[in-house]
């Protein structure tokens, strides 16, 4: 499992001649990274005086975040390694027979089967990648303010993983037939950035009136 491995290691393969792992393993390490960031952030606040002086309500949003970060964590670790594998369907699909009209016709098939499959794990991804922004808010806002800047990096991980997942996505769709599903996937692609572009912009922006 590439997970597993030593980050020198990790970075080796990613610089050889193999096509995995590529951004899309990358993508998800970055986001994994950017919540472990966030997720340190909780453990150097919790306890200390300037959390126990904030309201129920602020302490209650920033434990259930941190418990939400750490599934988050576990899921892009996951997705380091199934990314590396979503494309093997549509291999397997170059691979079968094309002699006949009907060999053809099931191969094409199979193909675009592949494409939408190999476009889920990025796209999944991409929906954690947003959810660790969304998820970082409240560390933004009062999290220990000598980590304030781990709370920067961490956005700007998680950023970037959801936009090097979603041009996986994009990349996979362009081999895609189906109109409705090529369209209503372009939706769903815009949305994501978009909005995961604003919430980048609003954390970076109280990291920095936070630095002062």
């Amino acid at each position: 499992m590439l997970i597993k491995e030593t980050l020198e290691d990790f970075i080796d393969k990613v610089a050889s001649k193999e096509p995995t792992p590529g951004g899309g393993s990358v993508s998800a390490l970055a986001g994994s990274l950017g919540a472990a960031l966030t997720f340190m952030v909780g453990n150097l606040t919790f306890g200390k005086k300037a959390y126990e002086e904030l309201d129920e309500e602020v302490k209650e949003e920033m434990n259930s975040n941190f418990k939400e970060l750490q599934k988050s964590i576990e899921k892009l670790n996951k997705i380091v390694d199934e990314d590396t594998k979503a494309f093997d369907k549509v291999m397997e699909a170059f691979k079968m027979p094309k002699e006949t009209e009907e060999e053809k016709t099931k191969r094409n098939a199979a193909i675009q089967e592949g494409y939408k499959k190999a476009l889920e794990v990025p796209l999944k991804c991409a929906e954690e990648c947003f959810r660790v922004l969304k998820l970082q808010d409240v560390f933004a806002h009062y999290g220990n303010i000598n980590a304030i800047t781990d709370v920067g990096v961490g956005t700007l991980l998680a950023a970037a993983g959801l936009e090097g997942a979603l041009l996986n996505v994009k990349i996979n769709l362009l081999s895609i037939k189906d109109e409705v599903y090529r369209n209503e996937m372009e939706k769903k692609i815009e949305e994501l950035l978009n909005e995961g572009i604003k919430l980048k912009k609003e954390l970076m922006k109280i990291v920095y009136k936070r630095l002062g």
